[in-house]
Order: structure tokens, then sequence, then C-alpha cells
């Protein structure tokens, strides 16, 4: 799937943490109703023999809705499925080893946290970067924070999209006003909400105004 960076302009990652009796396919389409653009399936805690299969129920979700999905780290899972692409962190497999595996038409992620590893992924074939924690995040216990200033560094040194991750809400949104990024990853401010269709629309709104799109 070819993407255009407008496609990272919410991006919704999956956190089973909240589920309350629901199912995630249920709470995803309610964050893709609500105006998230982009779906990306972290599963750290679920079982690698049903991955595959919640990977193909939110696969068939995002193409109902033509949105782009990945997987988070499990390259084997996005290309038994044939998911649109993956994201891997600095820990995982390296952006071109990823490309070779997957082919030249895939999407892939990369996580970066300084200039030197942004240049390198972008170097190594990285459709986009996401970078942070931007703010204190519960998500991801062993996240480092990444400064403002880190973040505009790496918009700058690099011609592939920036997405920023990590404790953002729409508390927050307009305070990376003028940082390079062309959009937002969050979890627990979607997911976490009792209201999840209802949160989308209201950082959908405050990531449009941070942009200067309204």
């Amino acid at each position: 799937m070819k993407f255009d960076k407008k496609d990272l302009l919410l991006y919704a990652v999956t956190d089973r943490s909240w589920l309350n009796g629901n199912t995630l396919c249920y709470q995803v389409e309610q964050a893709i109703l609500g105006g998230a653009t982009f779906v990306q399936l972290r599963e750290k805690g679920l079982d690698a023999g049903r991955l595959p299969e919640e990977a193909r129920e939110i696969q068939k979700l995002c193409r109902k809705y033509r949105i782009p999905f990945v997987v988070n780290d499990h390259v084997d899972v996005a290309a038994q499925i044939d998911a649109d692409g993956v994201h891997v962190g600095q820990s995982d497999m390296e952006a071109g080893d990823v490309r070779k595996k997957l082919g030249p038409d895939k999407i892939i992620g990369v996580s970066a946290q300084t200039v030197e590893q942004a240049l390198l992924a972008r170097k190594m074939g990285a459709d986009y970067l996401g970078v942070g924690a931007i703010f204190h995040t519960d998500s991801k216990a062993d996240a480092d924070n990444v400064s403002l200033e880190t973040l505009r560094a790496i918009c700058k040194a690099v011609d592939i999209p920036v997405i920023a991750i990590g404790g953002i809400c729409m508390e927050n949104v307009l305070r990376l006003s003028q940082s390079g990024i062309c959009g937002i990853a969050v979890i627990s401010a979607l997911f976490a909400q009792p209201d999840i269709r209802e949160a989308a629309a209201g950082l959908r709104g405050c990531i449009e105004k941070m942009l200067g799109n309204v």
C-alpha cells in the first residue's frame, strides 16, 4: 500500500489493557470512526500463536476503511498475513533487513530517539519515523524521553515523515506546534478513554489545529 504523510495524522497504536469486555476490533473501529488515520497492532502480551489471527481481524477492518495497517515488531506475522507493513524499534530487525524480507512496496516505520538513529533508519529504507517518548508515558515503562529540541532536529535532518509518540493527549498536543511532525501516535489517549470515538475526534481536531490545517 502506498501511503501519504497525511495518513500519519492520527496514528492509533493498540493496547488490550482497556478492553472492558469489548473486542480489540470493536475498539479499533471506534478509533477509526472518530478520525484515526493509521493503525498499528502492538500486542506485547498476546500469545504468539494468536497474533496472526488477531492481526487478520484488524487488517480486515482497516481494509474496509482503506487506512494503512502495520504490525509492531513481528516481521514474520506481517509477511504471513500480507499486512501493509511493519513498525520496528531500535532493538528489532534493522530497516534494511525488513525491506529485504517484506519487499519494496511495504510500509516500514522505525522508532528513533536521536538524529543519528533517524538518519540511519532513513538510509536503510524507513518510510517514516516514530520519535519519542515526547512526554511521560506509562504505556512503555522503559521509554526514555526525547526533548522537543531533539524532535525538531530529527524533523529537519530527514526527508521522510516524522510522528511524535509518548504521553501525547489533547492537553499537550499544541506544544508540538512548529516541530516539523506530520502527526501523532497515541495509545492510552485513545484506548484508555471511556468513549474512544469521541477521544479520536477530539485528538483529530487538536492535531489539525496544531498543524495549522484549520
